[in-house]
């Protein structure tokens, strides 16, 4: 023992500290075997269509022959061209109107889709009735499982020249009917209204998973200090979910050269008149392939919307760390 003045303070040894041992992958795949075992299907399906097709971007800067199937074959036998394959896509007059159209559809699938998710999940989260709120949980998820087939079907009876419900609206009221399937104008309104009936509800349910985690003694407090119900929602849930609607945004963001083939495709086709607003790269590229055939320059066009789209997922969340590091994904 020591006395300093009146005060007596035991000696302390100094407790070792255990660090953790560090595991390797094949000690911690035998701990958690059938972690691995739930996770390998995702992974081979990563591996087999993202890892393994790697090499096969230098098609892009080669002229492709159909004789040449293996990486061996296209690595040290097939010609090379440097970046003239990228001239088809940059020189052609087709480039500025399909690169525009597929970077406005998607900030306005983005802004729109995301504005409307954390609204229906904050409107969800003040319901109080548990038999409402999981029944309309069930009729919002139920259209992303629709596939877009099925969606441009429901397209053709709303919109049809003749037999439409819209256009036989129109003529109940006395107004003339339009033919929709040939003005390109309407079409990024009626395409941002199927996204939104259709992907909004996977995003609200994302939104409202994070909103349930938000602890409720915070809106105890404010309750005490007198604040409403939207004193709260702006003080407390948005404030609180905002890193979750910024990784769901730099996410969005890294897909914004790449439209929705699978939408564009089925709701519009090959209707020409439709391409002044609807033509994506993704939809030219595939119509490029069916009509010229040339793989090489397909897959020069797919590697610029790559380059872009690791340019903006970069990008964006560098601004995002240095403004708001709470929200940065890396």
């Amino acid at each position: 023992m020591k006395r300093y003045g009146t005060v007596r303070t035991k000696e302390i040894s100094a407790v070792p500290y255990n660090k953790k041992k560090k595991v390797s992958l094949f000690q911690d795949i035998a701990r958690n075997k059938f972690s691995y075992i739930i996770a390998l299907p995702a992974i081979l399906y990563v591996f087999i269509f993202s890892y393994m097709a790697y090499p096969y971007m230098l098609i892009a800067f080669q002229r492709y022959d159909y004789r040449n199937n293996s990486i061996f074959d296209i690595i040290f036998r097939a010609k090379w061209v440097g970046f003239h394959n990228f001239k088809f896509f940059f020189q052609s007059q087709n480039a500025f109107r399909v690169t525009f159209n597929t970077i406005y559809l998607n900030v306005l699938f983005i802004l729109t889709g995301t504005i409307m998710a954390v609204v229906m999940a904050l409107l969800l989260n003040e319901l109080r009735c548990k038999w409402f709120v999981k029944t309309t949980q069930s009729v919002m998820l139920f259209p992303s499982y629709i596939s877009w087939i099925m969606v441009s079907y429901i397209l053709i009876s709303l919109f049809s020249t003749e037999y439409g419900l819209v256009n036989s609206f129109l003529k109940s009221i006395g107004t003339e009917p339009v033919n929709w399937y040939t003005n390109p104008d309407v079409w990024p309104v009626i395409l941002v209204i199927m996204r939104i009936w259709k992907g909004a509800g996977m995003s609200a349910i994302i939104f409202l998973a994070s909103i349930t985690g938000i602890d409720d003694s915070l809106y105890e407090a404010a309750s005490i200090d007198g604040a409403g119900r939207l004193h709260k929602v702006f003080r407390i849930t948005i404030p609180l979910i905002m890193p979750t609607i910024i990784i769901m945004t730099l996410l969005s963001l890294g897909k914004i050269m790449y439209g929705d083939f699978g939408m564009i495709y089925a709701l519009v086709g090959d209707n020409g008149t439709l391409y002044k607003t609807t033509d994506i790269i993704d939809t030219y590229i595939f119509r490029s392939m069916r009509q010229v055939g040339d793989m090489s320059q397909s897959t020069a066009i797919g590697l610029f919307q790559s380059g872009i789209g690791f340019i903006m997922v970069y990008g964006s969340n560098w601004l995002t760390r240095k403004f708001y590091p709470d929200g940065a994904l890396y």
